[in-house]
This record gives C-alpha cells, sequence and structure tokens, in this order.
C-alpha cells in the first residue's frame, strides 16, 4: 500500500466537500496558471521535461529579401489561441481554432503540407503542452490555498 494513498483520499474529500463554485473557482485559477507556465515554458524553447526544442532547419540563404524570422511559436503562445478553462471536474489548456492543427502537427511530430503545391515535409517533435515538475507544484500550491480559505 503507497504510503500516501490515505492522504491523496483525504485530499479528494476536502476538495469533493467544497461547493460546485468554489471548484469551479479552484479550476479556472489553475488553468489560468497552468497557461502562463506553459506560455513562459514555450517562449523558452523548451520541452515540459525542460529539453531544449529542435532548433530549425537553416534556410537557404538566397531567399525573400527583408524577411525576418520571428522564433518559433510566438503568435501560438499567445491568450487568442492558448484557452484555459475551468469547470467544477476539470481545468484544461488547449489550442482552439485553426491553430489546433498545427500545434498537433508540431507537438507529436507529425507529417503536413507548407502549401498546396509542395511535397508533405516530416516535422520535428517539440512537445507544447504537458506537465512538468513545477506545474505540479504549481497545482497543488492553489488547492492548498484554496482549502485553507
Amino acid at each position: 500500500m503507497n504510503e500516501l494513498e490515505q492522504f491523496d483520499q483525504r485530499l479528494e474529500g476536502l476538495i469533493a466537500a467544497l461547493s460546485p463554485q468554489a471548484r469551479k473557482a479552484m479550476a479556472v485559477t489553475i488553468a489560468k496558471k497552468l497557461r502562463t507556465s506553459q506560455q513562459q515554458r514555450i517562449k523558452r524553447q523548451q520541452a515540459p521535461d525542460g529539453t531544449p526544442y529542435v532548433p530549425r532547419k537553416v534556410q537557404p540563404l538566397r531567399k525573400k529579401q527583408g524577411r525576418v524570422k520571428r522564433e518559433m511559436f510566438s503568435k501560438l503562445r499567445t491568450n487568442r489561441y492558448m484557452k484555459a478553462k475551468g469547470d467544477s471536474n476539470s481545468a484544461v489548456v488547449e489550442f482552439t481554432g485553426r491553430v489546433q492543427r498545427m500545434a498537433r502537427v508540431h507537438h507529436y511530430g507529425l507529417r503536413d503540407n507548407i502549401s498546396r503545391h509542395n511535397q508533405n515535409i516530416r516535422y520535428d517533435e517539440r512537445p507544447l503542452l504537458g506537465l512538468s515538475v513545477q506545474d505540479i507544484a504549481i497545482i497543488d500550491k492553489v488547492i492548498v490555498e484554496t482549502l485553507s480559505k
């Protein structure tokens, strides 16, 4: 028997004793804090386990003049595309709309077309969303703060 199993059962009981509104408020707070954490990690170009992303492939020198390359996923990590939702049973951080497909391709390292006229290209795996040790600590902190009120 796990030493922490009794503690987990007690904690589940305390969370279940909260009103649905309090659970929803807690879930929304957790989702927002996780979204902020995920955005910062994506900005640092790191996977949830702390390893850096595979860098972009080097482009030929003689391409379109004046083209400025931004860092990867700079628009993808904005609040417009990365949504945080919470209800009384769950907290969710997800990509919405049309960027969801692009995020899935990069997250799992799938094949995709750049445009209609090009061939399929295999992208390197760059995990965008996931839980790290720091994220679990954030969740624990929010739960303890909510229960101590």
